[in-house]
C-alpha cells in the first residue's frame, strides 16, 4: 500500500484506521473521504481529506486519478439497526457504493478491502464456533448486503483478478468515536454511562452472547491482512475475526471490578434484539489465524481497563 483512499473515513472504524494508516504510511499517502466535512475532526484537519459520495463513481474516479491511488479501503455503509429501519437506502448505499469501488479497483488494478460482518450470518447458521464456511441466510437487509459484498469480492477476484480482501467484523468497541446505529452499540454506550451515571439500561437482553473486538485490534487486523502475502490467502472474502464472546452481564462484571457501584438494568429494543438473536454466539477464527496470523491483543478485562482510562482522559 502506497497511496490509500478510505471511504467512510469519519465513521467509527474509519476515524481510527485513518489515524493509524497515516502514522504508518505517511500523512500524504492516505486520502480520507466522506460525504460530510466537519471542521473539528482530526480526520479532516490532520491530513488529506476530500468530500466523496460513494454512489458518485465519476467523483471517485477523479480522486483515484488525482492522487494516483493504489489501494481502496471501502468503509462507507449503513449499519445494522439503521439499515433495517431504511432498507432501500441501505441497499442503494451499501451495494451502489461497493460496486463503484470494486469497478475502480478493476479498472485501475487497485488492492481492495471492505469489511463484512457477523451480520452476514443468519438464524440457521450454527451458533457456537461458527465455521469460516457455513450457511449464510441473513434475515436483515444489512446482512443481505454483507453476504452480497462477500460474493462480489470473490467474483471480482476470480473474474478480474482484483486483489480483494475482507473480514467479518464482530461488534467494535471504541473510546474515540461514538457508534453509528449498530446492534452491538450497547457495548460502547455501557462504558460512557458507567462513568457518567454508574448505571446503564441495556437494549440487548441478558444472556445474549455476541462476538466483540476492541478497536485497536480491528485496526491491526485490517493492516495485517492488507500486508499479508496474497498467495497465503484462500478465504479472502471474508475471514471470521473476533476477540471475545460476551453478553451484557459480562460487561457488568468487568466494569464492577473498577466501578463497584455500577448497576446494569434492561430496556430491550425488540428490533435490535431480534437482529442479535439471528447472529452467532461465538465464531471460529482459526482460519484467519492460520492464513495471515490474526491474533487479538485485548480480552474483556484488558479492554475494560483501557476503555475506562481513555474515557476519563476525555473528561467523561
Amino acid at each position: 500500500m502506497k497511496k490509500i483512499l478510505i471511504t467512510g473515513a469519519l465513521g467509527q472504524l474509519g476515524s481510527e484506521l485513518t489515524v493509524a494508516l497515516r502514522k504508518k504510511y505517511g500523512v500524504d499517502n492516505v486520502i480520507a473521504t466522506d460525504i460530510q466535512q466537519p471542521e473539528d475532526s482530526p480526520v479532516v484537519t490532520d491530513g488529506l481529506f476530500e468530500i466523496l459520495d460513494v454512489t458518485n463513481i465519476v467523483r471517485m474516479k477523479e480522486l483515484i486519478e488525482h492522487y494516483s491511488v493504489d489501494t481502496i479501503i471501502h468503509l462507507a455503509a449503513l449499519l445494522s439497526a439503521v439499515a433495517e429501519a431504511k432498507p432501500i437506502l441501505a441497499w442503494n448505499l451499501n451495494m451502489g457504493g461497493l460496486i463503484n469501488a470494486l469497478e475502480m479497483a478493476r479498472e485501475y488494478d487497485l488492492s481492495f478491502f471492505t469489511p463484512s460482518s457477523i451480520g452476514a450470518f443468519g438464524p440457521n447458521t450454527p451458533k457456537d464456533q461458527t465455521p469460516q464456511v457455513t450457511i449464510q441466510r441473513p434475515s436483515t437487509m444489512y446482512g443481505v448486503t454483507k453476504v452480497s459484498g462477500e460474493l462480489l469480492g470473490d467474483y471480482y477476484h476470480q473474474k478480474f483478478e482484483v486483489d480483494t480482501r475482507s473480514v467479518r467484523f464482530p461488534g467494535l468497541i471504541s473510546y474515540d468515536t461514538l457508534p453509528g446505529g449498530g446492534t452491538t452499540d450497547y457495548a460502547v454506550d455501557i462504558y460512557y454511562e458507567a462513568l457518567r451515571k454508574q448505571g446503564y439500561a441495556s437494549f440487548i437482553d441478558k444472556g445474549t452472547y455476541m462476538d466483540m473486538m476492541y478497536m485497536p485490534d480491528a485496526v491491526d487486523a485490517i493492516i495485517q491482512l492488507m500486508e499479508a502475502n496474497s498467495e497465503q490467502l484462500v478465504h479472502r472474502n471474508a475471514y471470521n475475526v473476533s476477540a471475545m464472546s460476551v453478553a451484557p452481564e459480562d460487561f457488568e462484571r468487568a466494569i464492577k471490578a473498577h466501578i463497584p457501584e455500577f448497576n446494569l438494568t434492561f430496556d430491550v429494543d425488540p428490533i435490535r434484539q431480534s437482529i442479535a438473536e439471528s447472529w452467532p454466539n461465538a465464531i471460529d477464527t482459526t482460519v484467519a489465524s492460520k492464513e495471515w496470523g490474526f491474533s487479538p491483543r485485548f480480552n474483556l478485562e484488558k479492554m475494560t481497563e483501557d476503555m475506562l482510562i481513555q474515557l476519563k482522559k476525555k473528561g467523561i
